[in-house]
């Protein structure tokens, strides 16, 4: 509890930034660190994933869907998020979507309109329900006949 914490190592170094003033209507692919102060319409995803970090800056917006590993948000995004390794959402980021994250720091003032969900527990849920059968409508036996009346169902 008071031990020293693991931190998340990732990505720190930026290699590409959008500007303030740039506004991209398109989809992103890249690799290493990416930083956007601007607006995105488009889908963004890190061709390189275990190496990958995005930055929203609280000036920038993304309207679309991210694939990143790890992702630190301050502006707003409105779209599904993936993060598979670590997501910071800082004191002025929104968020209009479901987020899929592997570990999560959410900081006062952050707000999120949509389902929140862990990679481990997703993984973990899908594993348990494909070993349960489980019988909708339950066969009747060969000998017994099934008859129905003329009723009215209203």
């Amino acid at each position: 509890m008071f031990g020293k914490k693991n931190k998340i190592k990732f990505n720190n170094h930026i290699d590409t930034l959008i500007g303030i003033n740039t506004t991209i209507n398109g989809d992103i692919s890249f690799k290493g660190g990416l930083r956007i102060d601007g607006h995105i319409i488009g889908n963004i995803a890190a061709s390189d994933e275990e190496q990958s970090t995005l930055v929203l800056s609280n000036e920038g917006s993304i309207t679309g869907k991210i694939k990143v590993t790890n992702i630190i948000i301050n502006g707003t995004v409105t779209g599904p998020i993936f993060a598979q390794g670590y997501l910071e959402l800082q004191t002025q980021a929104k968020v209009y979507g479901d987020i899929h994250y592997g570990s999560l720091e959410i900081h006062l003032g952050a707000s999120v309109e949509g389902k929140m969900i862990q990679y481990d527990k997703l993984n973990s849920e899908i594993d348990l329900q494909s070993e349960k059968m489980v019988t909708l409508i339950p066969a009747a036996p060969e000998n017994q006949q099934i008859t129905t009346e003329n009723k009215n169902f209203s």
